[in-house]
């Protein structure tokens, strides 16, 4: 249970000294903390980004463009990681200032446009492309419940679930049961919903799975937090079916190594300028 002996001050002060994973880039404020240009290549759209669930939802939908053969969404992807405080340079923040990844830029416009939150990144490509989202106003309107579901669901998984099992310093009972039982709500949401649908928006793959399942398949296959057999996913049959449909999806299979440093090598593709940069790997 939580430490009985703490009671809230009536004012909150910053302790640098709080612990956890995240200790060392946690502050209460906001904006830059050093001068950094980014880097800038020679494709039309510039991505800053790292492989985290967020960033793999971007990534993800960029080679399932160029798969479709949208030659125009040819991009270099850069490497920021956040362990070193990367997005809280310059550069970075004028390109999203909640120094949070990923952040796109899109050279083609002029001048060129910035796009931050994963959920808008992957709805700004969509009507760009005329890609992965239904043209009717009900399968459209359908996507983007999905869209937003996952971006308002995801926090209690990763912020919430996600911190207390396994990146705070000490287990605390009433977090993890809190959090585990909105996450096994949330995979019953899903599941039950594909129990209707082959894909979460209806019969055709689109942004809302772009959006869910680097978070949720990557749960559900054990890859996240390895709480698989904790949450007992394997009981949301529909999920799982789904899970395995969509990771064995080439681009998904790409998308998910860009920007990735870590697991073995053969897996791993801090940054992206070319297609080459991924063969081989898959």
């Amino acid at each position: 249970m939580s430490d009985p002996t703490y009671t809230p001050p009536k004012i909150w002060t910053f302790d640098e000294e709080n612990g956890g994973k995240f200790a060392n880039i946690n502050r209460p404020d906001s904006g830059a903390r050093f001068e950094k240009d980014l880097p800038q290549g020679k494709h039309p759209f510039q991505l800053y980004s790292l492989a985290t669930p967020n960033g793999v939802k971007v990534t993800v939908m960029f080679e399932e463009l160029l798969a479709k053969g949208f030659k125009d969404a040819e991009y270099d992807a850069y490497l920021v990681n956040i362990m070193e405080g990367d997005q809280f340079g310059s550069g970075f923040v004028a390109a999203n200032p909640n120094s949070k990844i990923p952040a796109l830029i899109d050279t083609t416009t002029n001048p060129p446009t910035r796009v931050f939150e994963s959920g808008a990144i992957l709805l700004y490509l969509a009507e760009k492309f005329d890609a992965f989202l239904p043209k009717d106003a009900a399968g459209r309107t359908e996507t983007l419940n999905w869209l937003f579901w996952q971006m308002g669901s995801a926090p209690f998984l990763g912020g919430g679930f996600g911190h207390f099992y396994n990146y705070a310093p000490e287990k605390y009972e009433y977090p993890i049961n809190r959090y585990a039982m909105e996450v096994k709500r949330q995979l019953d949401v899903l599941d039950k919903q594909l129990a209707e649908n082959q894909f979460i928006a209806g019969d055709d793959y689109g942004i809302a799975d772009m959006a869910i399942w680097p978070w949720y398949g990557t749960l559900v296959n054990g890859t996240l937090y390895g709480a698989a057999e904790f949450l007992q996913v394997h009981e949301y049959k529909n999920l799982v079916r789904w899970t395995e449909e969509v990771g064995s999806r080439e681009a998904v299979k790409r998308g998910r190594l860009v920007n990735r440093n870590w697991g073995e090598d053969i897996e791993q593709c801090p940054e992206r300028h070319s297609a080459s940069d991924l063969d081989g790997r898959v």
